[in-house]
């Protein structure tokens, strides 16, 4: 089914995706800061453990007509990452996961690839020092390089080369023990280098070493995949999610969330175009298997690769209550161009920001701007249970 055809939609430029759970009004959202004590007579239940902001897919395109000196030289969408990052560190969450394609790539220069993340690395200083730990997930622009192929074709295959470039220029950030407590609050917990997906498992030929890993933040299980491994493009890793999952609820964990960056299932936000962008559907059984376990844990997906913000529950027909949510909306060039979606949010720059309450709720918050960069605004909000 087309998630374009699934769900109601509330009110003018308002869509939310209705099941397990709830629209909420303003004031509902608020909560208590995380690790702030209740006050007296709240329900010690509504207490926020950890708060986290995610949002994905801020390189520009070289081939834009409205790119300005800077961002021609770094390919990066200045003036809207700016912005929202800003606007994220000012209501300080714990963590920002970053959901991919911050750099343009798809270059085996090193120096050109090295200078670009450099300036997005620069970008997001200010938010780590601001107290917000920044959790970053591979792209495909970070870890594909387009191939010729024998028969003519050019095809977007991940590289060990530049696996190891993410390595080399993100491995800092996953994980710093010492600053992840400072800055978030938070023991490092449930973090194992060698908990990764081996070679010889999910089509895994390379070292995934900081590329999928995983790791808590108190009762909450954060995985991180990396969607595009080399020698098997499109895919996430069940075999080790599956292993991953179990060890968390072992533990003790009460809320899972999966950051990657391709969608498992594509917004088809105008049925007469032919979707433009390639997600875990490539591989149909394995996407079915990856969203069996994000249904059997309760799991929340949060991803990008479509420039774009949509929410849904995928298999809510079919009495699913897991949520997918494409934030894939942090300044890339828009999914839909001008006229090509009758739904306003689908030209916003948007990103979700999530409390997780000590009873294992989710309340989860979008805010958005548009491409005039008039006000922020909350365009939808809701409780997962």
């Amino acid at each position: 089914m087309r998630l374009s055809e699934m769900g109601p939609v509330l009110g003018r430029g308002f869509r939310v995706w209705v099941g397990a759970a709830m629209v909420l009004g303003l004031a509902a959202c608020a909560g208590s800061a995380p690790g702030q004590k209740a006050a007296a007579g709240d329900d010690p239940q509504n207490q926020v453990v950890f708060r986290f902001a995610t949002v994905g897919d801020s390189r520009h395109d070289p081939k834009a007509s409205d790119l300005s000196g800077q961002d021609r030289r770094w390919l990066q969408s200045t003036r809207v990452l700016a912005r929202m990052l800003r606007e994220i560190g000012e209501t300080h969450p714990q963590a920002l996961m970053f959901n991919g394609d911050m750099v343009m790539g798809y270059t085996q220069d090193a120096m050109q690839l090295d200078r670009e993340y450099a300036f997005w690395r620069g970008m997001v200083a200010g938010l780590m020092e601001g107290g917000t730990y920044v959790l970053p997930v591979p792209g495909n622009h970070e870890v594909q390089m387009p191939t010729p192929q024998a028969d003519g074709r050019t095809v977007k295959l991940a590289q060990p080369a530049l696996e190891d470039a993410w390595r080399a220029n993100m491995g800092d950030l996953i994980m710093d023990g010492a600053r992840w407590r400072q800055t978030t609050g938070l023991a490092l917990a449930g973090w194992d280098e060698g908990n990764l997906p081996q070679p010889g498992s999910d089509g895994i030929s390379s070292s995934q070493k900081q590329l999928s890993y995983s790791l808590d933040a108190g009762q909450v299980h954060i995985a991180v995949i990396n969607t595009d491994p080399a020698g098997h493009d499109g895919a996430a890793p069940v075999q080790w999610l599956q292993r991953d999952f179990a060890a968390a609820r072992a533990r003790g964990a009460r809320r899972f969330f999966v950051f990657g960056h391709k969608m498992a299932y594509a917004y088809v936000f105008n049925p007469h175009q032919k979707d433009k962008e390639d997600g875990l559907e490539v591989r149909p059984a394995e996407r079915e298997a990856f969203w069996d376990l994000i249904e059997q844990y309760g799991a929340t997906y949060f991803c990008g690769h479509e420039h774009i913000y949509h929410a849904s529950q995928p298999r809510l027909a079919e009495g699913g209550h897991a949520w997918q949510v494409i934030v894939g909306s942090g300044g890339s060039p828009f999914a839909a161009k001008p006229g090509e979606s009758s739904n306003p949010q689908d030209r916003l720059y948007a990103w979700a920001d999530v409390s997780v309450l000590r009873s294992g709720v989710a309340r989860v918050q979008v805010h958005a701007f548009d491409e005039h960069f008039g006000p922020t605004k909350v365009i939808a909000q809701w409780e997962i249970r």
